[in-house]
């Protein structure tokens, strides 16, 4: 536990800072976390072969270049060079290389690099984006605490046995609720800024505390059952008591997009 507090006492300033800057600065980091998350997934597989990775870290380079230019329809031309790039790769390496691992490579590319991306986009979106993008967080690691201390204290029933054996449903349920305070704390604050000029508009921080740590902790079981799958705890050793980028961001992959979709589509901000 000290080393964990040690970790996040270092990495949360850096955190912090990384978001308040945005632009060129939070591209690049959120990049290179993709970067190192790809891999990790890669490594849990023992798909980590150059001619995977080198496909895979220039589709994601060039997809966050794109980002922050504000080109994004050239995603798909990314994509499809990926693919034939990967089945290129496939082709020439074949039987040696299984084709679960070509598969596992585009969705390493989806779930790391694409989902994390949202951050960026949430970041970006004119000047109120520097307010919600810490909705992304403070949904993720408030239901994540809120679910510890409240599995901690009145948790008795398994919520995953398979995938989670110290997640209980009373944690579960601690997080949402948890998640929702927050949010609705968070959304009057926003609300003190003018960021939201309506407060009938506080009913969606509910559905986003409440569906987004429904979303949160479901991205966590998702890595718990890849990493049971794989046959490993953790899916690195960077973040010193938290394992790997992977361990640290699996609940903020799910919460990213969500928060994007509500923002867009909803609030219509």
């Amino acid at each position: 536990m000290k080393i964990r507090i040690i970790t996040a006492i270092i990495a949360l300033p850096l955190l912090i800072g990384t978001i308040y800057w945005g632009g060129w600065f939070l591209c690049f980091m959120i990049a290179l976390i993709s970067l190192i998350g790809i891999n990790e997934m890669l490594k849990a597989f023992k798909a980590d072969h150059v001619g995977i990775q080198l496909p895979l870290g220039a589709a994601t380079v060039c997809y966050y270049y794109i980002l922050f230019i504000g080109k994004t329809e050239y995603l798909t031309y990314i994509i499809a060079t990926l693919i034939v790039m990967l089945l290129i790769f496939y082709v020439f390496s074949f039987p040696k290389t299984d084709f679960s691992k070509i598969s596992l490579a585009l969705f390493s590319f989806v779930y790391v690099a694409f989902l994390l991306s949202f951050i960026v986009m949430i970041r970006e979106t004119a000047a109120i984006g520097i307010y919600l993008v810490w909705l992304v967080f403070l949904i993720a690691f408030g239901s994540d605490t809120f679910a510890y201390f409240s599995g901690y204290f009145f948790g008795k029933n398994k919520l995953a046995p398979n995938l989670s054996p110290k997640k209980t449903i009373e944690g579960s349920i601690g997080g949402v609720i948890g998640a929702i305070v927050l949010c609705l704390a968070y959304g009057y604050f926003m609300y003190s800024k003018g960021v939201i000029t309506d407060l009938s508009n506080m009913k969606w921080m509910v559905l986003l505390g409440g569906a987004g740590s429904a979303l949160s902790q479901i991205g966590d079981l998702a890595a718990s059952g890849i990493k049971r799958q794989s046959g490993i705890k953790d899916f690195g050793k960077l973040l010193p008591g938290h394992g790997g980028v992977l361990d640290r961001f699996d609940s903020n992959l799910f919460t990213a997009p969500f928060v994007y979709i509500i923002m867009n589509l909803l609030l219509k901000i």
